[in-house]
């Protein structure tokens, strides 16, 4: 990160005790001369372990919910920039209510939205997922809305100071409730690796890699863009095969089969976005479509370029194979703590 764009700023991080906003805020306290960085979030437990585990006075506290206006209002006032992060991620969970889903992705984002443009903050970046490409669960959904909602934000004010845009990214590696500490918890517990669907893929990306992505949105961002990290993608056969690798585990493999509201892949990006894509080396910008209302063009105009595109899947991009899967989870520190802890230093040292 480069301190220029931080320097002397105030940075707001909504949902900030997650796993992203606990790194993004470690990166910038530790590499910018950021002035102050707000963690607006609900859970009190969470801030206080944030709070002693970064132990800087740059970092504020503010206790609220995004899907109340007015804690939002208060926790932006003066900032420069939010982070969006803020959300019900679990699949099962907004499956079983997914009122709580739409309240926090999609009205908390327009609370979000609406506060950013009363306090005029220079850039909102909003946290989107793979899910909300043709979706099927309710996660999924109310993700999709919230780029609708921080699209409309350019469409309706076409001369805004405040841009907003998205980013949209797959599974983040070791991030809280993800599969691959669930697989080495089960190592460690002696029990079997548990998969759905052997053959499911799924992209992997680091938190380093999400929030890299971030970064690349504040530098480049125009109102209403979304921006796709391109990532390799696995099966999840292959992931569990190469955690069991790691630890010098025997477990078996488990099919438990698919559970309800998941897909086979996940997509980054669709055709119909990719038309209208720039492909920026590593990312993709997809700027917001920006017809009007004038509904003729919606029926009357079209792309004859679309059917040479197709989406950006996880089971049509680059495939790891288990040692390349290997290679990229030595990359994670948490992993590596674990092979520490479990006396498998030479793991560490061989495979980098």
């Amino acid at each position: 990160m480069t301190n220029s764009r931080y320097s002397g700023k105030r940075i707001v991080i909504t949902g900030g005790t997650g796993s992203f906003g606990h790194t993004v805020a470690k990166k910038l306290l530790e590499e910018t001369d950021v002035e102050q960085i707000r963690i607006l979030s609900r859970d009190e437990a969470k801030q206080d372990a944030m709070r002693h585990d970064v132990p800087d006075s740059r970092l504020k506290f503010y206790v609220g919910d995004v899907r109340d206006f007015d804690s939002v209002d208060r926790a932006t006032k003066n900032a420069d920039y939010i982070f969006h992060a803020a959300a019900l991620k679990q699949v099962p969970s907004c499956e079983f209510f997914p009122m709580e889903a739409v309240r926090t992705n999609i009205t908390g984002s327009e609370n979000v939205v609406r506060a950013a443009e009363k306090n005029g903050i220079k850039s909102v970046v909003c946290l989107s997922t793979d899910k909300a490409v043709y979706p099927v669960n309710a996660m999924g959904m109310s993700k999709a809305m919230m780029e609708k909602v921080a699209q409309s934000h350019g469409l309706n004010n076409p001369g805004a100071d405040t841009i907003v845009s998205c980013v949209r990214y797959g599974n983040v590696m070791y991030s809280r409730g993800s599969v691959i500490p669930l697989f080495i918890n089960q190592i460690k517990g002696g029990k079997p690796l548990t998969v759905t669907n052997p053959e499911m893929t799924r992209f992997l990306m680091s938190l380093a890699d999400s929030v890299s992505l971030v970064e690349f949105a504040f530098e480049n961002a125009r109102q209403g863009d979304l921006f796709v990290k391109k990532a390799p993608a696995s099966t999840i056969a292959d992931l569990a095969q190469a955690v069991a690798n790691l630890f010098e585990s025997k477990a078996e493999v488990r099919v438990i089969g698919t559970r309800h509201a998941e897909k086979l892949s996940e997509a980054l990006a669709t055709r119909e976005e990719l038309t209208r894509a720039q492909d920026m080396g590593d990312y993709f910008k997809v700027p917001a479509d920006n017809r009007d209302l004038n509904y003729s063009l919606f029926f009357e105009s079209g792309d004859v370029n679309q059917a040479k595109y197709t989406d950006y899947d996880s089971h049509t991009v680059e495939r790891m194979d288990i040692a390349d899967i290997e290679n990229l989870l030595l990359t994670l520190p948490e992993v590596r703590r674990e092979l520490s802890l479990a006396g498998l230093t030479d793991r560490i040292g061989s495979t980098l």
